[in-house]
């Protein structure tokens, strides 16, 4: 059975109690408040988002106009892709490898940053800051 995470809890709790202050909903979750506004603030977004008007497109691949062209068009999220782009990777907005790319970290810093960005987001907090510390520390001893 897939382990609840935290932020899906604070999703919940905020759909069934619309009207909860963001502090009252931290303090009943025992998580920051900040945390709590984040996810209510994206959960405003993402509805705003949906509840703007489609753009309907006909799209045709040739001179010959299409019969019976669709009145709408159905849009969908994509389904989650637990193997490519993970959510717990893509929280904040960018993925935790394209980060690490641009930076150039390498192997250590990578997995350093990985840890603590997955951290309040995969299930064990302190097994992934003693992970991200691990790989900190062979870092350092690696230095000359």
């Amino acid at each position: 059975m897939a382990k609840t995470t935290l932020s899906a809890k604070v999703r919940k709790y905020i759909e069934q109690n619309p009207t909860k202050k963001v502090t009252e909903i931290a303090k009943e979750l025992e998580v920051k408040y900040q945390y709590v506004y984040i996810i209510k603030k994206k959960m405003e977004r993402r509805a705003a988002e949906l509840a703007k008007p489609l753009n309907i497109v006909h799209v045709s691949s040739s001179n010959m106009p299409i019969k019976n062209p669709p009145t709408q068009i159905e849009m969908f999220e994509p389904t989650p892709d637990p193997v490519n782009h993970p959510a717990h990777y893509k929280y904040g907005g960018i993925e935790t490898i394209d980060f690490i790319e641009a930076k150039e970290l390498g192997y250590n810093l990578g997995n350093v940053v990985k840890y603590i960005t997955r951290a309040d987001h995969k299930g064990n907090r302190k097994e992934d800051l003693l992970k991200a510390q691990w790989y900190l520390t062979r870092e350092i001893n690696s230095i000359k």
